[in-house]
């Protein structure tokens, strides 16, 4: 079994009258559709069984998140009433503009960016200035970064992933990444993680996703992520700053929701003390709202 299999059971197996203390009570019936990024799906688990007392089966039977910038089209557009969610592509503020929605996005978690290499891979630290230059294609070789001389196979992320998206602004900001061929940008980032762990046993491949996905739901054998900047990627080290290229993710309503409506009470709730007790039962770095 995958290790986020397992960590979901464990997420959704608590129980849920632990879970439940100050959560808004609504039926299977009544609970609103809520949707979002791949690696908050836990806590959306974790979120309807404490509202509902539904079991594990029933959560993941009523639960899909479309991803990062789907998912703010479908609260856009209306099929969608709750989001929690990473940063989308710049898109979709223009796209709810166009439409006279207002969004109300606000941060309940913090996550990171991570790059993985290959645990055959004798590197185990790059500096900012590095990682930029490999994703700029100016560093095209490890032995230039204190590795074997092997070629950089640097994979990336699809244009409207918020993995990609925090890449983009919180590593690259701003200097324009090397396009990469097809084959170097998969869909998803469960595939991502499985080609550094997999690529030809040569340790030369380098990829990035977000923290909790990666040591939470989806670590693979023979893959290791690296210190940036002499840091390690924690829990701990993304709470205090230390780790570089973090970033929040949110909660996300239309400003319009009905001040009693599921929603607004499910937004109100993952504010509160009690909701943030929720996201950090649930491993996530919880925020304090501001």
């Amino acid at each position: 079994m995958k290790k986020w299999l397992s960590l979901l059971l464990c997420c959704l197996l608590l129980c849920p009258a632990a879970l439940a203390d100050g959560a808004p009570q609504f039926s299977i019936d009544e609970y609103p559709v809520v949707d979002g990024s791949t690696a908050t799906l836990p806590l959306s688990y974790a979120l309807m069984q404490a509202c509902t007392g539904c079991t594990a089966e029933e959560a993941q039977r009523h639960i899909t998140h479309t991803r990062t910038t789907e998912s703010f089209y479908a609260l856009i557009y209306g099929s969608a009433d709750l989001l929690i969610v990473y940063e989308p592509n710049a898109s979709v503020y223009e796209a709810a503009a166009e439409a006279g929605v207002e969004l109300l996005k606000t941060p309940i978690g913090r996550d990171a960016m991570v790059f993985l290499v290959n645990e055959s891979n004798p590197v185990h630290s790059l500096t900012h200035e590095q990682i930029q230059g490999i994703y700029t294609g100016e560093i095209a070789n490890w032995k230039d970064v204190g590795g074997e001389d092997l070629d950089i196979v640097a994979y990336q992320r699809g244009e409207n992933s918020g993995s990609q998206v925090m890449m983009e602004k919180q590593v690259m900001q701003g200097t324009p990444m090397a396009d990469p061929p097809k084959e170097l940008r998969p869909g998803e980032m469960g595939e991502l993680i499985d080609c550094i762990a997999a690529y030809r046993n040569e340790g030369n491949a380098i990829g990035y996703s977000v923290y909790y996905y990666v040591a939470n739901m989806y670590m693979q054998e023979g893959v290791r992520l690296l210190d940036v900047n002499g840091v390690s990627p924690t829990n701990e080290t993304i709470a205090s700053g230390e780790y570089p290229y973090t970033q929040d993710f949110y909660v996300v309503i239309r400003a319009d929701e009905p001040a009693d409506s599921p929603a607004r009470q499910l937004y109100d709730y993952l504010l509160s003390d009690a909701g943030r007790a929720l996201t950090t039962d649930a491993g996530y770095v919880a925020v304090q709202a501001e």
